[in-house]
């Protein structure tokens, strides 16, 4: 019995994402996609370049209820913070997460990265 590949057609127990993303390794690191991966190499040239002075992957944020709020990276550039979310699509959680974000934490800017 020969294997047949069908584009597109996953077998039972294979995820997928939602949205399509793609797991995507970069130095050891395992990124929920592409994207993500993609803006993590241009941080780090960033960094290399004197651009930015510091960054870190996935922080967390506490909202209100104990919800947890992880960005995909927090950025310092010498003088000011600010945390990065890489978004193909921003979903109501995430809008609502954002806002809230927002609120309680005034003092850091919240860019979405396409």
């Amino acid at each position: 019995m020969s294997t047949v590949f069908i584009p597109g057609f996953k077998f039972g127990n294979q995820r997928h994402s939602k949205y399509n993303a793609v797991k995507t390794t970069v130095d050891g690191i395992t990124f929920d996609s592409k994207a993500e991966a993609k803006r993590y190499t241009e941080l780090k040239l960033m960094l290399r370049t004197g651009q930015i002075k510091s960054f870190n992957r996935q922080p967390s944020f506490i909202l209100s209820g104990g919800i947890r709020y992880r960005p995909d990276f927090i950025v310092w550039d010498g003088s000011r913070v600010w945390v990065e979310d890489v978004k193909g699509m921003e979903t109501a959680a995430f809008k609502v997460k954002a806002a809230e974000f927002r609120e309680k934490y005034p003092y850091f800017e919240l860019r979405i990265v396409r």
